[in-house]
């Protein structure tokens, strides 16, 4: 009886040793305010709290002005935007690592304000191609473009009607300014009958296009297969040195005109073709370019003259010639496209010798030769014959896409005929990616309000 008595009583002492620890165990300091989650609610408040300040020193209270002011940002700031802490990196490269391999990430792409600059000169009988080339431009193109349309006077009416005839639904989607043939040195006459009518005033673009800091300047008989957006993408992968960029004029140093006939310098083993011309204005007005008249540099007004006049007897091509020379002296100036920004009957009417075009299709067409005119190579005026006749409030497939193929069956019998996918593959991507944008994309959105 004394035992247990005795038991009992040290079971009621301890008892109320425990009551006592506790009350002044929770009356020493208020919990810590915490985010709910976080690791700091993973760290007692009462007893044993004391045990551990460093820890409480890390996850310290956080003051209600702090809070609030986090609240809010959670609250105006989407989710999506917000830049992940060292502590969410992982967890998102993980979630990267474990998406499926058959899902592709979103094609939606959001457009910049900034506008894209495109040149064309067009004289004598090129109005028609040049507006067909134009259109294919409005037709595939995300961002806004500007057109400089330099025209003899006779055809500056006749583009301001054409161009606004167009649907609204295109026509805002650009802007344009028909300017007049202009040389700023040497004799006007002189350039003007270089090679084809007006061709040089490309050569003038930096000094007339002040206000200009890039631009992509086309010949007339050249059509786009896709956006100009991705063309103009190139210019951020210039290096400090490079002000323009276009494609070689041949794949094939054998077969290449430069390489085998050429009596003046030229750009690498085959030259480049000046037909499509991707231009930082800003470097070519600000640079001083090495040259075989004088050991210092000169700019590219000062030197485009002098040039003219000591290689006027030994070059061909006109202007194209005069760009040649020029990156021939200064090859660090020029970043080479590959060969489908600039497909020519050349790239497959000896054979299929454009490797980029067979991999990714034609990014653009360049039916120089007047190939859209004759019937040397009807691949090439299928092509622009159904850009020509496609009405713009049609479907892209069924009054694009469809009558090409069908047009394609007639030319297998050519050897640029053979290769139709290299036609096909790139519109097909391009049909494919404006549907999705302007129909599955604004039909999903409007199903999600």
């Amino acid at each position: 009886m004394k035992l247990y008595c005795k038991v009992v009583a040290l079971a009621l002492c301890l008892g109320i040793l425990l009551l006592l620890y506790l009350f002044v165990g929770d009356a020493d300091e208020p919990p810590l305010k915490v985010a709910k989650g976080s690791p700091a609610a993973l760290v007692p408040s009462g007893p044993g709290a004391d045990a551990a300040p460093a820890l409480r020193a890390r996850f310290r209270a956080v003051p209600p002005a702090e809070e609030e002011e986090a609240a809010q940002v959670s609250r105006r700031e989407p989710r999506l935007h917000r830049k992940p802490g060292k502590r969410s990196a992982p967890k998102r490269k993980f979630a990267n690592a474990r998406r499926p391999k058959d899902q592709k990430p979103s094609t939606v792409q959001f457009s910049s304000p900034q506008w894209m600059h495109l040149a064309v000169v067009a004289c004598g009988d090129r109005l028609e191609e040049t507006l067909i080339m134009l259109k294919s431009a409005v037709l595939f193109s995300n961002r806004k473009l500007k057109f400089h349309i330099f025209a003899e006077d006779s055809l500056k009416p006749e583009f301001e009607k054409k161009l606004q005839d167009w649907p609204l639904s295109y026509t805002k989607k650009f802007e344009h300014n028909v300017y007049p043939i202009a040389f700023s040195v040497g004799n006007a006459q002189e350039w003007k009958k270089l090679f084809k009518p007006c061709a040089a005033q490309r050569l003038f673009l930096p000094m007339i296009l002040k206000d200009v800091d890039s631009l992509l300047y086309v010949d007339t008989d050249v059509l786009f297969l896709r956006p100009i957006d991705d063309i103009w993408g190139f210019l951020r992968a210039f290096n400090s040195t490079q002000l323009a960029a276009m494609a070689p004029e041949h794949e094939i140093p054998k077969i290449g005109w430069y390489s085998r006939f050429a009596r003046h310098p030229y750009y690498g083993t085959t030259g480049v073709n000046s037909g499509v011309m991707l231009m930082n204005l800003t470097r070519i007005r600000n640079a001083q370019f090495k040259n075989s008249m004088i050991p210092t540099g000169l700019t590219w007004e000062e030197m485009l003259y002098p040039l003219y006049q000591k290689y006027k007897n030994y070059i061909t091509w006109g202007d194209q010639d005069l760009l040649n020379i020029i990156f021939s002296f200064n090859p660090e100036c020029l970043y080479l496209f590959p060969c489908q920004w600039n497909y020519r009957p050349d790239h497959c009417m000896y054979g299929s010798n454009c490797k980029g075009a067979e991999e990714e299709g034609i990014s653009i067409l360049h039916g120089n030769r007047g190939v859209y005119h004759d019937d040397k190579q009807p691949t090439f005026k299928a092509l622009y014959e159904v850009i020509r006749d496609f009405s713009f409030e049609d479907n892209l497939f069924q009054s694009m896409y469809y009558p090409l193929q069908s047009k394609f069956l007639d030319t297998v019998h050519t050897l640029c005929g053979r290769i139709p996918q290299v036609f096909l593959k790139q519109i097909e991507k391009t049909m494919k990616r404006l549907y999705e944008n302007r129909v599955v994309v604004h039909v999903g959105a409007n199903f999600r309000l």
